[in-house]
């Protein structure tokens, strides 16, 4: 388990580097769409580390949640934010994608810098936190 963990890190990393500077190109809806990716990769990471399966679905924020127990204290006073950060980009991660397709929006008319800046902070701070504790667990073992 901990070695997909690793794996799944790995890959939050690079999207989180791509969202970094998908922003400073001012494609904000590449930069939000690539910011959920390694929040997601981020907290599936985790629970692959403490033996949590998860449904495939974007947001396993209900998952976190429900296992809360399992992880250390200062990681668990985390966790409304980590819940809430997916829930929030899971929510745009569609918009970033197609925009509002009923009005005839463009991605870039309905996600703007703003969100972009949001969300690939969410990301960092995400993939720090999720990194940290695969990094403990592994010198536990």
């Amino acid at each position: 388990m901990l070695k997909v963990a690793k794996s799944y890190l790995r890959q939050a990393k690079a999207r989180l580097e791509d969202a970094k500077e998908a922003f400073l190109e001012s494609n904000y809806p590449y930069a939000v769409r690539l910011s959920q990716e390694c929040v997601e990769l981020s907290l599936k990471a985790v629970l692959k580390a403490v033996g949590i399966e998860y449904p495939k679905i974007h947001d396993v924020s209900d998952v976190m949640f429900e296992v809360k127990d399992r992880f250390p204290e200062w990681f668990k006073a985390e966790m409304d934010f980590l819940c809430e950060s997916s829930r929030v980009l899971v929510k745009k991660r569609e918009l970033s994608l197609y925009g509002g397709e009923e009005a005839f929006l463009t991605p870039e008319e309905v996600i703007d810098e703003k969100d972009a800046e949001d969300a690939t902070a969410r990301a960092e701070k995400t993939y720090g936190l999720c990194e940290r504790l695969v990094v403990e667990i592994d010198k536990e073992k």
